[in-house]
């Protein structure tokens, strides 16, 4: 038996049950709800995983959240690998507010890691899937040390790449043709900041959002930079950024290798930094999962999906084994 109070008991269990359905089919047990508490039959092992679960959903309902389908699943994955109470150590880490209210905090162990790394290290590359909060979380941290004083201006750059299309000719002056790669950007600072708050700051020269190509020959001094889409720079581009990097500042590289849009033959400066400066004091590597996706839980599963795929095809390129002559075969 577990103890739900009745003010969590919709929070914890979902919408028609919708979430403890699926804590009783993942865990494989059985569960009557009743009475402000709620009783759970099975094997002892699955008793304890599907207990653990229900826990940390009620400790994360008490402390204020809404408890989302994400949520769930994240506490479910972390059950299987035994890693309870990681859904609550995430959520133990306020970055700040959004301008209507919204609680800005890591969802997840790995995303924690990565906040954790940022507020540490002087350069930080977070790598990972799409949806796992990779530039929204640096976002939030950039506006944070801004407010508090800790970096005079935020600097929020891109390479201006199309993803797979040409787009042609763009009209309007310089800044309309390179807003449309950097809409992101943008969408993110809105939602923490503000329009009007993003505006001022904007025409005082404090935040600067613009393409990559604009970093060559300054030096960054006390500023928050963020490289996004780090995946579509080039050797020569990556190193000409991170050497732009002056005295008290925060540098946040943030990419996703399996989305390039660079031509075949040119190697990404993502990969490239992660080799050269994988050992380098003062730089940290956060490698985000699947498991750290926030978005829609679809969005997991497409993400799951392809991974698998692209294993899959890499097996494929090297070839089987033969036992027999204990030589790879080639396809």
């Amino acid at each position: 038996m577990l103890d739900i109070p009745s003010e969590h008991a919709q929070n914890v269990f979902g919408q028609f049950d919708t979430y403890l359905k699926k804590i009783e089919k993942t865990c494989g047990v059985t569960t009557v709800a009743r009475d402000g508490g709620v009783k759970i039959i099975g094997g002892a092992a699955q008793v304890e995983r599907a207990r653990a679960v229900l826990s940390d959903l009620l400790e994360l309902s008490a402390s204020g959240n809404q408890i989302t389908e994400q949520n769930v699943n994240y506490a479910l994955a972390m059950a299987m690998e035994q890693k309870s109470g990681a859904l609550l150590e995430a959520d133990s880490e306020l970055i700040c507010h959004t301008i209507g209210g919204k609680l800005i905090k890591p969802k997840t162990l790995g995303q924690k890691q990565y906040v954790d790394a940022i507020r540490r290290d002087m350069i930080t590359f977070g790598i990972g899937p799409a949806g796992t909060g990779k530039t929204y979380l640096a976002m939030a941290m950039a506006i944070t040390a801004f407010k508090a004083d800790e970096v005079e201006r935020i600097i929020l750059t891109r390479p201006a790449i199309e993803a797979g299309e040409k787009l042609g000719f763009l009209p309007g002056d310089l800044q309309s043709k390179v807003d449309p790669y950097l809409r992101p950007l943008y969408d993110a600072l809105y939602q923490i900041m503000g329009a009007d708050s993003f505006q001022k700051n904007m025409e005082k020269g404090l935040i600067e959002v613009a393409p990559l190509a604009y970093m060559r020959g300054r030096t960054l001094d006390n500023a928050f930079i963020i490289l996004d889409e780090a995946q579509n720079t080039t050797q020569a581009q990556m190193k000409m950024f991170l050497t732009r990097v002056g005295f008290g500042s925060k540098v946040v590289v943030t990419g996703d290798e399996t989305q390039k849009d660079l031509t075949p033959n040119v190697k990404s400066g993502l990969e490239v930094a992660e080799k050269v400066l994988g050992k380098v004091e003062g730089i940290s590597f956060c490698r985000l999962t699947s498991q750290d996706v926030v978005r829609h839980p679809l969005v997991q599963k497409i993400v799951t999906a392809y991974e698998e795929y692209e294993k899959k095809m890499a097996r494929g390129k090297e070839g089987r084994y033969d036992g027999k002559s204990g030589r790879r075969v080639r396809p």
